[in-house]
């Protein structure tokens, strides 16, 4: 089992253009460019999408493809051997899962839990106990997904029993029923909140009862294009990198 390192210093969803170094021709766009498929979180999807025009900015002659899905579904895409170069999950477990088939993983941020509700707060949610009451409709992730099992232990520590009318396959999903009000409540990554801006109210979680989710990067062992998926990887150590993740409420390492 590899151990996970903080980087120093510092379901093909989206297709973003990206560059670095000159790559391996790519005989399947014909330009000449290197074309990398990293596999990353769903909470990712915001500030990657972001991310890709800054790394444009210093590298050329490479396009990334983002394949968005919750860690525990990356996890099944590489056991079944999908082509891709590199994967970032939300947690560490599911990075440790599959070492067989990456290199050593470096932590490029963290995240933390917090409580959402449509606006208006129909149910009158405030805090996790809110959560307990009958009645509510209350989503979470399922509990093979990352979210869903920091929300099962923070609901442990808070000493809440719950009853989701759904377990959703990433915390996307979760945020998405909330935001559509077809939820009273779920538990959501602190970044998807934020990026949901005034269609969910969110209400944070003591920093006693929370779980602070690390979000582990690499290479995986069957890539076509080592040498730029490396150079991806490490590009997310950056302070540029740093800027775009704290900007979007990560924490960095």
């Amino acid at each position: 089992m590899k151990k996970i390192r903080p980087l120093a210093g510092a379901a093909l969803s989206a297709v973003l253009l990206a560059g670095c170094g000159s790559g391996d021709a790519d005989s399947a766009n014909g330009t000449g460019d290197t074309s990398l498929t990293v596999l990353a979180a769903a909470s990712l999807t915001d500030v990657f999408t972001e991310a890709a025009d800054r790394f444009a900015r210093e590298h050329e002659g490479v396009t990334v493809e983002f394949s968005f899905a919750g860690s525990q579904e990356l996890a099944a895409q590489i056991r079944q051997g999908v082509p891709a170069d590199a994967v970032v999950t939300a947690d560490t477990a599911t990075m440790e899962s599959v070492a067989e088939e990456t290199g050593e993983p470096a932590v490029i941020a963290h995240n933390e839990l917090v409580i959402v509700t449509p606006p208006g707060n129909p149910a009158g949610v405030g805090d996790l106990t809110d959560l307990g009451q009958d009645g509510l409709r209350l989503v979470l992730a399922a509990p093979e997904v990352p979210a869903g099992r920091y929300g099962e232990e923070i609901l442990d520590r808070a000493g809440v029993n719950v009853t989701p009318v759904s377990q959703e396959p990433n915390v996307r999903a979760v945020l998405g029923k909330v935001r559509l009000g077809e939820a009273d409540a779920g538990l959501v990554y602190a970044t998807d909140a934020a990026s949901a801006g005034e269609d969910v109210l969110t209400f944070p979680i003591p920093a006693e009862q929370n779980v602070i989710a690390a979000y582990p990067a690499a290479v995986l062992t069957t890539s076509e294009h080592p040498d730029e998926a490396a150079a991806f990887v490490s590009w997310l150590g950056t302070e540029p990198a740093r800027e775009l993740l704290t900007a979007a409420g990560f924490l960095t390492p």
